[in-house]
């Protein structure tokens, strides 16, 4: 992220004094990526940011992954996690349910009902996708407004939390990496300026628009971090409130998209899921699928090609509209399709004839292509269509085999 942000009260120069009305010191904290090589922001704070007063164990929701063994094509039912009025006294960040991971990303579903404690995810960025309701985010750079197609992007070590604020809970798919989740670098110019031909531009990215100090002492912050490739976590209690900061400048922020302001990429043929890319990460790309105009070739087949995914796993986040390559499969809103790399996938029986002719999809799904397989969280054992793999063929073993 390189759009330059100011916000609240800073000093004219960097790394000069700033003080209050009594004549009193903030302290500077440069929050920064890739040692000081990368993006960055400095913060000045009223408490000295190190200073914490006990560090014990927290201990995170199920984090162990099982293989995709035997493999297989899968349909994980997410709406089916938190039945009825589970989700009450279930929070943003306590209440994640592991779907799929591996050593670049992890993602999660959850469905909160009530504000979540302070939390930092100190592994890496955090992409959050709202399916549904409305809340804030609030953050040590200041407050976000989120809603229902929103995506949220936290930078790494950004500690806040979350608090729902509307009658129905905050329904969120979320993508945590391992390091940076960024804009595709073929968008951005050699200095980091949003392209012409990139869906989206820096106006569509929406940032805190004013401090927002929050007083306290002895303040607890979860933190997730993974001191030897384990990922644990530690509950940190800081001796003044984190979210004590006057001001902060530079490239280094969360932000809201909404994924309505995604401009899609299309053409006279079928548009291979690079056209629908909107970030990428270490070993993994995300991209949206809005509704749009299709292929106007006089003999087009809008649906998807059958393809193999070589060197990926697919996995098809549906959040929205009719998505037409699914139809009789099962898939509905909120399911995930997970199509691991080894073997072909595509169109459900039917679907490719009925596409010929179709002029405009109604559809809206987040799709994470990884680089390294993924194996499967508890949240995805829990919610399995087990009749999923067997639709192409109309058939699964327990009818036999040819």
């Amino acid at each position: 992220m390189t759009f330059y942000r100011q916000v609240g009260a800073v000093p004219p120069k960097r790394h000069t004094q700033h003080r209050d009305q009594q004549g009193k010191l903030y302290y500077e904290e440069l929050m920064g990526e890739e040692g000081f090589s990368g993006d960055s922001s400095l913060l000045y704070h009223r408490g000295l940011p190190p200073a914490i007063v006990d560090s014990t164990v927290w201990v995170l929701p199920e984090q162990r992954t099982y293989p995709n063994h035997p493999l297989r094509h899968r349909h994980l039912k997410l709406h089916e996690l938190f039945p009825g009025e589970r989700y009450q006294d279930t929070d943003m960040v306590t209440g994640r349910r592991l779907l799929l991971g591996n050593s670049d990303v992890r993602i999660s579903y959850v469905v909160a009902g009530t504000p979540s404690p302070l939390y930092r995810n100190a592994i890496g960025d955090e992409l959050v996708y709202i399916e549904s309701g409305s809340g804030r985010v609030e953050t040590v750079f200041g407050v976000l407004s989120v809603h229902q197609g929103h995506q949220v992007l936290l930078p790494r070590a950004t500690t806040h939390r979350w608090l729902p604020d509307s009658p129905e809970p905050l329904r969120a798919y979320i993508i945590e990496g391992s390091g940076h989740i960024t804009p595709p670098k073929r968008y951005l110019s050699k200095y980091g300026q949003l392209l012409e031909h990139s869906p989206y531009c820096e106006r569509d990215l929406h940032g805190p628009t004013e401090p927002f100090q929050a007083e306290g002492t002895d303040v607890e912050v979860l933190v997730k971090h993974r001191p030897a490739g384990e990922i644990v976590g530690t509950s940190m209690v800081y001796a003044t409130h984190p979210f004590d900061v006057v001001g902060w400048d530079g490239c280094l922020y969360p932000f809201t998209f909404d994924i309505a302001d995604f401009e899609p990429i299309t053409g006279r043929v079928h548009q291979p899921p690079p056209a629908h890319q909107a970030f990428e990460g270490n070993n993994f790309v995300v991209c949206n699928f809005v509704p749009r105009k299709v292929d106007y070739h006089p003999l087009s087949i809008p649906v998807p090609y059958y393809h193999s995914n070589v060197d990926s796993d697919e996995i098809m986040f549906y959040c929205g509209g009719n998505y037409e390559a699914r139809k009789g499969s099962g898939i509905a809103q909120g399911s995930v399709s997970v199509h691991p790399g080894g073997y072909a996938h595509g169109p459900q029986p039917g679907a490719y004839e009925r596409s010929i002719g179709i002029e405009y999809f109604d559809e809206l799904a987040v799709m994470v292509d990884t680089f390294h397989p993924l194996q499967l969280g508890e949240g995805a054992l829990a919610c399995e269509d087990d009749k999923y793999a067997w639709t192409w063929s109309g058939r699964g073993p327990s009818e036999g085999w040819i």
